[in-house]
């Protein structure tokens, strides 16, 4: 059973493409996720170290709202900076 991804980036290359010249097609996504196909489907994303910075940022902020929701209307409990 094949699964179809879908198509996550603006600009594509292909397996061959990537083999050849692994920055240009890094440099083709100008600093974006460039998505790497074989036989026209999506099979992983070559993702800027920039990018995947921001990205991973974005993700630990989703999880500590998440968190922050999850705690809300718990008690609270007072602490002073001398108690620490």
């Amino acid at each position: 059973m094949t699964t179809t991804f879908p198509m996550l980036a603006d600009v594509t290359a292909g397996i061959t493409e990537l083999k050849k010249n692994p920055m240009a097609v890094v440099r083709q996504g100008a600093g974006e996720a460039v998505a790497i196909l074989n036989r026209n489907e999506p099979v992983f994303y070559a993702v800027p170290a920039a990018a995947y910075a921001i990205l991973m940022d974005r993700l630990e902020d989703i999880e500590l709202a998440e968190l922050v929701k999850a705690r809300e209307g718990e008690e609270e409990i007072e602490v002073s900076l001398s108690d620490l």
